[in-house]
């Protein structure tokens, strides 16, 4: 009976929070099969580790904190080979996104572009904080970080974004002052 309801609650969860967090990993992995991979894996664990979530916080918190360890995970295992090959040919094939991935305020190709290019931990706070819209707790649990260090990075990464905008020429100084 709790396993049904278990099965129940994560479809649930699902259907309600997987195009988020797909486009979250695919933000970090830049490779859509990868991060559907890794999105199905996260509702795996999400299953299989059901009863430690105590709801000291969202499921959706809980979800992108388990999809946010397994896309580091993966990135950390891959090997130095593939990376470097990823360097090289690193014409990502950005167009290609399905349609449905690009909606709300994820919608804007110059910003995917323009988040691809800066620091890691530049992106993640700023997608889950600006883009996903966490709060400075949720995001701070995401990533396993202290709430300060959330506000610090967010504060240093902004700038970075908007210089990085820029400098790649999908914004002015004019238009990026109105925002």
């Amino acid at each position: 009976m709790l396993s049904q309801y278990r099965k129940e609650e994560i479809a649930d969860w699902y259907d309600q929070h997987s195009k988020s967090i797909l486009s979250f990993i695919l933000l970090m992995v830049k490779d859509y099969q990868q991060a559907e991979d890794l999105t199905h894996d996260t509702f795996v664990k999400a299953y299989l580790y059901y009863d430690s979530f105590k709801n000291h916080s969202s499921e959706k918190t809980w979800l992108f904190s388990i999809a946010h360890n397994l896309t580091v995970d993966f990135l950390r295992k891959r090997k130095p080979k593939l990376f470097l090959k990823e360097f090289f040919l690193s014409q990502k094939d950005t167009n290609l996104l399905p349609e449905d991935m690009i909606k709300l305020k994820e919608d804007s190709y110059e910003l995917y572009q323009a988040l691809g290019e800066i620091k890691d931990t530049y992106r993640k706070v700023i997608v889950l904080r600006k883009i996903k819209g966490f709060s400075i707790e949720d995001t701070a649990k995401i990533l396993n970080w202290s709430e300060s260090k959330v506000k610090s990075t967010l504060y240093r990464a902004m700038p970075v974004l908007k210089k990085q905008l820029i400098k790649e020429g999908f914004f002015n100084e004019e238009a990026l002052r109105r925002y």
